[in-house]
């Protein structure tokens, strides 16, 4: 085969490759004229040309690029396929098309005799990373919501409607309770006057019906096609687009969180739609489950604070009677009975402070403030029964956020239950080894101190590996298999031990959403260690 022959055959296989590909490819000359476009390009450059410039049936080949498609000097393939030429370097970028409501992807080769144009199109491409990018808004969106504490729960519901109506572009969103099958609207962001918060249907005229009886999303696109024109619920709300989850409490049914519209959607619920709304119900069902967990909370708390006042009550007046004739009874005769009597009637009235202290301890702490740990340590142990104790600061000054009275009644438990239950029996050494005078009861800052023979010292430092505080001594400690015990109400080892003292702290530490546990200290004695505490 002669040469000629050759390059004609090789061009025709060039063509006939360039036809075949989806991309659209069309070559420019120096002059701006369209040598060749394959099928695809032809199709993209006929769409934008004018009539004038090219009729029916005639080919694009041979026709000047911008004279011919109306308005291309002020577009961005304009200016970058210039830049190619005059730089002779290639392109890259990706444009909207509007003739043909198309993204491309555009890339432009230059050379001496003209510019090679290949181009993609994206638009799906395009439309998926639109879309990934409002579901990460509107995931962000529900997270600012969802941990917004000033917020009732309507308030947060209400806002997760308006959400959801916005990322699914349907213009009634609304929560449902049902019962006594009937279908209560509790709360909405709705057009429709049918979905307003208080409306109630019975549960046949109401999509709901079907959605209960599912365990993955109800969703209708086109109510018409899809043949729901003779079902109630169609009837009665006009419905043509619908999504809708079950809601549910406790593993019981509640409702449902639905969003709607009456005109039909262009295109199914996508994936990532679908997921959404399945997110959003069970964040309904967390928050509704919480709610009942905390109102049940609350009436027990009340419970508990009545039963504690009453008892109090009803046992305070007797117990000061009973102090009283007691006093006169030690004033009258020298019996080895009396001083049993007083212990039991001083046990009494601890039960009485100690329990009422547990009714009120529990209580979230709502606004706390800035506590110097240190200097509240300092005055709670003086007013602590310390019997010879010692207590050391570790450091000089911890800032925490904290309801200083409930912090106060921690450390003072703490305190007492190292005084009454950490005793040594290091014959009044101190960890330095050093000898204390007898009686001898001090605050002291920073190092090992000497404290009373026999008696213990407590330590008050900063967590070195969170945020927190401890409360250690060097006495007996508490054996690891009792450790988790210790917090649980009514736990005590002495025979005059309410019960209530390290069960109070453990209700201290979670108003305040704090954690607290025990360990063994450096001396061998019991290490309380509280974390999750907020600086100051």
């Amino acid at each position: 085969m002669s040469g000629p022959a050759r390059e004609s055959a090789s061009d025709q296989n060039l063509q006939a490759v360039l036809d075949r590909m989806a991309d659209g490819f069309f070559a420019l000359d120096a002059d701006w004229t369209v040598a060749y476009a394959n099928e695809e390009g032809r199709r993209i450059l006929r769409s934008a040309m004018s009539d004038d410039a090219v009729g029916p049936g005639e080919s694009v080949e041979g026709r000047n690029l911008w004279d011919s498609i109306p308005g291309s000097t002020e577009t961005e393939f304009h200016d970058r396929y210039h830049r190619a030429m005059s730089t002779q370097e290639p392109v890259s970028f990706d444009s909207y098309y509007e003739p043909l409501d198309t993204w491309f992807e555009a890339r432009a080769f230059p050379s001496e005799s003209g510019l090679s144009v290949y181009l993609r199109d994206v638009t799906e491409q395009r439309e998926l990373e639109r879309r990934q990018r409002e579901s990460l808004h509107a995931i962000q969106r529900l997270y600012a919501v969802s941990s917004d504490h000033e917020r009732t729960f309507e308030e947060k519901v209400e806002a997760i409607l308006t959400l959801g109506c916005e990322y699914l572009d349907v213009p009634n969103g609304f929560l449902t309770r049902i019962g006594d099958g009937t279908q209560h609207v509790e709360v909405s962001h709705a057009e429709h006057p049918l979905l307003q918060p208080g409306e109630t249907c019975p549960l046949d005229e109401a999509y709901c019906k079907r959605t209960i009886e599912r365990d993955s999303l109800l969703t209708i696109v086109n109510a018409s096609e899809e043949g729901r024109t003779g079902d109630p619920a169609y009837e009665t709300f006009g419905l043509e687009t619908y999504i809708g989850g079950r809601v549910e409490v406790d593993g019981d049914r509640y409702g449902t969180l639905c969003f709607a519209a009456t005109t039909p959607r262009g295109e199914p619920f996508t994936d990532t739609q679908r997921t959404f709304v399945e997110l959003l119900t069970r964040w309904v069902s967390y928050e509704l489950e919480r709610q009942r967990a905390a109102d049940r909370l609350e009436r027990e708390r009340d419970r508990l604070e009545e039963f504690a006042s009453v008892v109090s009550h009803d046992l305070r007046n007797p117990l000061t009677a009973a102090r009283g004739r007691m006093e006169l009874l030690a004033e009258e005769c020298d019996s080895e009975h009396v001083e049993p009597v007083e212990r039991s009637l001083s046990r009494m009235e601890t039960l009485i402070e100690d329990l009422l202290t547990l009714a009120r301890e529990g209580d979230a702490v709502d606004d706390p403030e800035p506590v110097d740990l240190v200097a509240l340590a300092a005055d709670a142990w003086e007013t602590t029964d310390k019997g010879g104790g010692t207590l050391r600061t570790a450091v000089d000054e911890l800032g925490v956020l904290a309801d200083e009275a409930r912090l106060r009644q921690l450390l003072e438990n703490l305190f007492r239950n190292s005084v009454e239950h950490g005793s040594t029996s290091s014959e009044g050494r101190s960890p330095s080894g050093n000898r204390a005078p007898p009686g001898d009861s001090r605050t002291e800052s920073g190092g090992a101190v000497e404290h009373g023979g026999g008696e213990v010292t407590v330590t008050v430092g900063a967590l070195a590996d969170s945020d927190g505080f401890y409360v250690a001594d060097d006495g007996r400690g508490i054996p690891e298999d009792e450790r988790e015990q210790v917090f649980e109400t009514g736990y005590t080892t002495t025979t005059d031990g309410t019960g209530f003292g390290l069960n109070i702290v453990a209700e201290i530490a979670d108003a305040h959403g704090w954690s607290v546990r025990v360990v063994e200290s450096e001396t061998g004695g019991a290490r309380f260690e509280v974390s999750g505490v907020e600086p100051a």
